[in-house]
């Protein structure tokens, strides 16, 4: 890892060795089977890809969490201190019609599991899924910082568009305000996909279960550059795939699209990931204002080898320092 910086900008350097022998970029595919479009493949825990009934296809993604001293017990236990009983593959993970009824997670932008969170949110010394404390609460302590800035470098959800989604860790962990570079390509109710490859670009319509891990095949639909509206008609064959994400840079916008320039790639094995970050991203809602002369805590993590959700390697608490000493020490630029 190498980290500079200049009067506006933090840049980061990351570097790191992979377990597949090709780069992680599949995601959230589907295929059709001569009548309707299924999903294809999930990650290494899905019972699906246990079974082998699926194959095993999930992006890589590097994450960074961020913090300015403000949460509790980050600088001592890191991203561990959003890990918590009840969160989805955990042993007592909650899901379904329990979270969906819960006064605060009924609310249509939350997903029906329980994701990362921070004890400050809770009301019971146990920090328990369920024990929330109110809205105004929540937001309360979020006005005050009391929230973890999470980054993360998705290389088929945000890659392919030279981008990073941004969001924050409080009750849940959420995206910032605005919009991601990426968004469903499929209407999950009918299954029916929204974009196909330019084929005039592309070569074809679609992928096909060979072409996966093929680095001169695309791994992702881009709105603006090798995208067409899906045609029903278009002659399908069974065992065309389409990826079920549609990626846009143009599209994202607001504070979810602040990491504009993160620029990864897979050599050998390896890889290199250069990441470029606004000091003062002019969101301090959700997120970490940074400046020269500052230190913070961070954590890291690899999700690698198709596995998401707790199946990840983390990094213990680390300190950045923007032009000052630390363990991370961002040099001056000049």
């Amino acid at each position: 890892m190498q980290a500079a910086h200049d009067a506006e900008y933090v840049y980061f350097r990351f570097q790191w060795k992979t377990n597949m022998n090709r780069e992680g970029r599949m995601h959230d595919y589907v295929r059709f089977d001569g009548k309707v479009w299924k999903w294809y493949g999930h990650d290494r825990n899905d019972k699906a890809v246990r079974s082998g009934e699926q194959p095993a296809l999930y992006e890589d993604r590097f994450s960074i969490m961020l913090d300015d001293g403000k949460v509790p017990l980050f600088a001592q236990q890191g991203c561990w201190v959003t890990c918590h009983d009840g969160m989805r593959d955990t042993r007592n993970q909650v899901v379904g019609e329990p979270v969906k009824k819960h006064p605060l997670f009924s609310d249509a932008k939350y997903d029906a599991d329980i994701r990362k969170y921070l004890a400050s949110t809770r009301t019971d010394a146990a920090a328990s899924w369920d024990k929330t404390k109110s809205p105004e609460e929540i937001a309360k302590i979020k006005a005050a910082g009391g929230f973890l800035d999470l980054m993360q470098w998705r290389v088929n959800r945000s890659g392919p568009v030279g981008m990073a989604d941004d969001g924050y860790v409080l009750e849940y962990r959420n995206f910032d305000a605005g919009k991601n570079p990426f968004s469903w390509n499929i209407d999950r109710k009918t299954m029916t996909p929204l974009f196909m490859f330019d084929a005039a670009k592309v070569g074809a319509k679609a992928l096909r279960a060979e072409d996966i891990g093929n680095p001169a095949k695309p791994g992702a639909i881009i709105k603006e550059l090798n995208a067409v509206p899906f045609d029903p008609n278009a002659g399908w064959k069974e065992g065309d795939i389409l990826p079920g994400r549609l990626l846009s840079r143009t599209d994202a916008k607001d504070s979810a699209a602040d990491n504009d320039a993160v620029y990864g790639t897979w050599k050998d094995g390896t890889y290199t990931l250069v990441w470029r970050r606004k000091l003062d991203t002019k969101h301090p809602s959700d997120d970490k204002i940074m400046k020269v002369g500052g230190k913070y805590n961070v954590g890291f993590a690899i999700h690698d080898d198709n596995v998401t959700t707790r199946f990840h390697h983390v990094s213990f608490p680390l300190t950045l320092g923007i032009g000052v000493d630390a363990d991370i020490k961002a040099v001056t630029l000049k």
